[in-house]
């Protein structure tokens, strides 16, 4: 529990240290079997590079198809293996799938193809700024922005927001804090570019279009974007970090188990519910959810959930 303190229109301001760090420390101290679920996961590079072929097949004839089947196919197959790969790069970020940093880098750029946008480098260093300076003013681009909050208000306005997350996420951090670009970026950038250079006259403007809503439609009216919402926002004052132990938690890489994957990011998500059971104690009496729909309704419906519902740090 953090002592958070909040005002209205206003975050919750904390002034300790993100709760991550002491849990790890006393969970290493009873538990010390948990450095076994230390490592990589070995199927990890075959997942990805599977999901990536599938959706890079299916943009190649889904414009075959009538409008109506276009855009269910787009929908739970194309969105949802966009969400997937998402949250394939979150785990190789971690360096989770190889020992090396080349290796683990290598197939972030094969899994940020079907995502059209060169991301993936640029993820890996602001998502490590997110573990380590969690909720700190200027540095966790995870956070919306004052001017997200204040624009963004009540049921129609958390509406718009929501519809277009993806691109909040995308680019607030050039807002926030700019980071200096370096070689993987400039590798990442070039790889993807060329890539699509051969792959999108064989797939047409159908097939890019089926990659587009795939990455808008993962990104807003998919129940996976639901984690988006879960992981963070304040749904029970005193709590940072919010755990998911649902079924989409299998389509997902286990991202649902954030407390989890916050306390241990060296641990893959393969083995979060391993870490879980050894250690129920720390984490049964956290609040956690069981459905992802439930929190996207939470939170547009709710009154008292605002874009303001985040813990920050100065």
């Amino acid at each position: 529990m953090n002592t958070a303190t909040k005002t209205k229109n206003d975050y919750y301001w904390a002034d300790d240290r993100e709760p991550h760090f002491q849990r790890r420390k006393e969970i290493l101290e009873k538990h010390p079997e948990v450095k076994k679920l230390f490592g990589i996961n070995p199927r990890l590079k075959y997942t990805t590079v599977l999901l990536v072929i599938i959706q890079l097949t299916v943009g190649l004839y889904v414009g075959q198809l009538s409008w109506i089947p276009f855009l269910l196919v787009t929908y739970f197959v194309g969105a949802t293996i966009s969400h997937a790969l998402f949250l394939a790069i979150h785990e190789i970020t971690h360096y989770l799938a190889f020992k090396s940093k080349k290796n683990n880098n290598i197939l972030a750029f094969i899994a940020n193809l079907p995502i059209i946008l060169p991301y993936a480098m640029s993820f890996q260093k602001y998502h490590a700024m997110h573990h380590w300076d969690q909720g700190k003013e200027g540095i966790d681009t995870d956070i919306p922005t004052e001017l997200e909050a204040k624009l963004f208000r009540g049921l129609l306005g958390k509406i718009l927001w929501f519809f277009n997350q993806i691109l909040f996420y995308a680019f607030r951090p050039l807002f926030v804090k700019r980071i200096k670009v370096d070689k993987w970026q400039v590798y990442n950038f070039l790889f993807q570019v060329t890539a699509m250079a051969i792959y999108l006259p064989f797939a047409g403007w159908n097939g890019l279009l089926f990659l587009v809503l795939s990455l808008i439609l993962a990104g807003s009216l998919h129940p996976t974007s639901g984690h988006f919402i879960s992981e963070h926002y304040v749904f029970k004052e005193g709590q940072e970090t919010y755990s998911y132990y649902g079924p989409l938690n299998l389509i997902t890489f286990n991202v649902g188990y954030h407390n989890e994957h916050h306390d241990f990011p060296t641990i893959p998500g393969s083995r979060l519910p391993e870490l879980k059971k050894m250690a129920p104690e720390f984490y049964d009496n956290l609040h956690s959810y069981n459905s992802w729909t439930k929190v996207i309704l939470g939170f547009l419906f709710r009154k008292d959930i605002t874009l303001y519902s985040r813990t920050k740090r100065k």
